[in-house]
């Protein structure tokens, strides 16, 4: 993904990313289980999506996008309005496999527009923060993921 604008070497933003990376690495499993008739694991995968935007939506939506909407409103508000989107498709399948017979495509559709939404994200807004944000915003931004906190794994210190 992104690596020329240098944003990447603030923590947040690579934490940030590293949730991207991981989530891109779990939607490439839909498509085999979808063609291998497994809706069940199609299932497990959103639920292993959600676990990863769960924290990772709260530091962008409390910490990242608040700093920024007052430069750029349309921006978040579509960035904002897609994270709902996605998550009302992943939230289907939070206690099982979705009874709907259309959810698998519902579920691939809000895949393209997740991978489609982590490049706005990784090209638009996080080097628009790296311009833009005071040192004090990017506290908030960090106590956010601090009470957020990951699904990443981090090494003992």
């Amino acid at each position: 993904m992104c690596e020329y604008c240098g944003c990447q070497s603030l923590e947040t933003i690579d934490e940030l990313t590293q949730e991207h990376d991981e989530v891109v690495r779990l939607i490439s499993h839909l498509r085999p289980a979808r063609r291998e008739g497994g809706t069940v694991r199609m299932a497990e995968v959103a639920r292993e999506i959600a676990r990863v935007l769960g924290p990772h939506t709260v530091v962008e939506e409390h910490g990242l996008f608040p700093a920024l909407a007052g430069d750029f409103p349309d921006q978040i508000a579509a960035l904002e309005a897609e994270h709902r989107r996605i998550e009302a498709v992943l939230a289907e399948a939070a206690d099982g496999m979705p009874a709907d017979p259309a959810w698998p495509e519902r579920l691939m559709e809000a895949m393209a527009m997740l991978r489609d939404h982590i490049l706005k994200e990784q090209d638009g807004v996080f080097p628009a923060a790296l311009a833009n944000l005071s040192t004090e915003e990017w506290e908030v931004v960090e106590a956010t993921r601090a009470k957020a906190g990951s699904t990443l794994f981090r090494p003992a210190a």
